[in-house]
């Protein structure tokens, strides 16, 4: 795949770079500085919130998604060399951080909610035993439920979601991505929730998520890897309940 990306001299690829490379350094050198502990929530910390877990997602999922952009980006070049109508893969894009805003919002008040339940410490991290073990239990059973296998199919095949869903213009390239993006959502949703257990600012975690969110959706065995996952997630829930 690498190899292929690095072919594609278009901007688009280095734009989707850009974005990786400048999320993740907020998150090793600004989140801690802009996200310090909160006992008192204001809209102000709720918009910080809001900003800090978009910037996450799109750290997070954008490297998954680069196959799939590659290949619009190669379909917009073939357009372009037969002067053929085409909308620039940047609305894809777009429409794909869109969906994972979405995510970011909802997930942004149910974390304001948690923190009002003292389900959450002010440094983000579950503070109940029975919390944590709901987590790990509802994203363990989640990985075998049949909406998150299809999800994941769907992200694992790229040329699959394109010719299946392709629409043309602008407004069908943001839907596109829209739509892609719903499906990582559907895919990966429970998973980036683990951060409310182990630590919405835990870089170790959310290194270790981006990487497990990876190799579900491009090694050769990622679905069997995904269910692998949820069965540990299960069996540490277990674990933590009975000890």
């Amino acid at each position: 795949m690498l190899r292929a990306i690095q072919r594609v001299k278009q901007w688009p690829i280095y734009l989707v770079l850009t974005i990786i490379f400048a999320a993740w350094y907020y998150m090793f050198f600004l989140m801690t500085m802009n996200m310090a502990p909160v006992a008192q929530w204001n809209y102000l910390d709720i918009a910080m919130l809001f900003l800090m877990w978009a910037i996450m997602m799109a750290g997070m999922m954008l490297p998954s998604a680069l196959p799939v952009i590659y290949l619009i980006e190669k379909i917009n070049r073939q357009r372009q060399a037969r002067k053929a109508p085409y909308a620039a893969s940047f609305y894809f894009i777009l429409g794909y951080l869109l969906a994972w805003c979405s995510y970011s919002f909802a997930i942004t008040i149910l974390q304001w909610w948690f923190h009002h339940l003292a389900l959450l410490t002010p440094m983000m991290k579950s503070a109940q035993l029975e919390f944590t073990c709901l987590i790990l239990l509802l994203a363990g059973v989640y990985q075998w439920l049949p909406i998150k296998q299809r999800c994941l199919n769907h992200c694992r095949s790229p040329l699959g979601f394109l010719t299946s869903s392709w629409q043309e213009g602008i407004k069908g390239a943001i839907k596109m991505g829209f739509s892609h993006g719903q499906y990582c959502l559907g895919c990966c949703w429970a998973l980036m929730a683990l951060l409310l257990v182990f630590g919405v600012m835990s870089l170790q975690w959310i290194f270790a998520l981006t990487l497990l969110v990876a190799i579900e959706k491009t090694a050769p065995q990622g679905a069997l890897f995904s269910k692998v996952i949820g069965a540990m997630l299960v069996l540490l829930a277990i674990y933590l309940a009975i000890e």
